[in-house]
């Protein structure tokens, strides 16, 4: 039986580095998302929408800009195990983001992943092409600001 081929926006994006700080200070730095929009080139803002602080279950409301467009993402925390995995689904593009660290020798590997579990949402798919300059670009896009994001989460802890 052959597994379906992914088209290129539905593929795994992923970024990794070795960063040279321990996970408790990575761990730290990432669960603070106020610094994501520093470091993220399409995230403006992420605003907690319930009580309780980051946990399994919060939402979160993402706001994003790509040149002139700006648009919201509802979020949900899925995953959440401190000093080690970070996942939310993105509700309206039916993405996953996930963030692993793992301990090592010199410091912390990190890994940063946005798989599709199940397929974009036709929101996504109609969004894209219109306002982003393409499905399969996007995602390209979208590869090389979780680079530029593990970068500046590493240069952070490293600082």
């Amino acid at each position: 039986m052959s597994t379906p081929r992914t088209s290129g926006a539905e593929r795994e994006l992923r970024a990794e580095a070795d960063v040279a700080a321990p996970p408790e200070r990575v761990w730290a730095l990432l669960t603070d998302l106020t610094n994501l929009p520093d470091w993220s080139p399409e995230l403006v803002r992420m605003v907690p929408l319930k009580p309780g602080g980051l946990r399994v279950g919060q939402w979160y409301l993402g706001i994003n800009r790509r040149k002139a467009v700006v648009w919201p993402t509802r979020s949900v925390v899925a995953e959440l195990e401190p000093g080690r995995l970070l996942a939310w689904d993105t509700r309206s593009s039916g993405a996953r983001w996930i963030w692993e660290l793992e301990p090592t020798d010199g410091g912390t590997r990190v890994v940063h992943r946005r798989p599709v579990p199940r397929a974009l949402t036709g929101v996504s798919k109609a969004f894209a092409p219109v306002f982003l300059g393409g499905s399969d670009e996007h995602a390209d896009e979208l590869e090389a600001g979780m680079a530029a994001t593990v970068a500046h989460l590493k240069a952070a802890a490293e600082s």
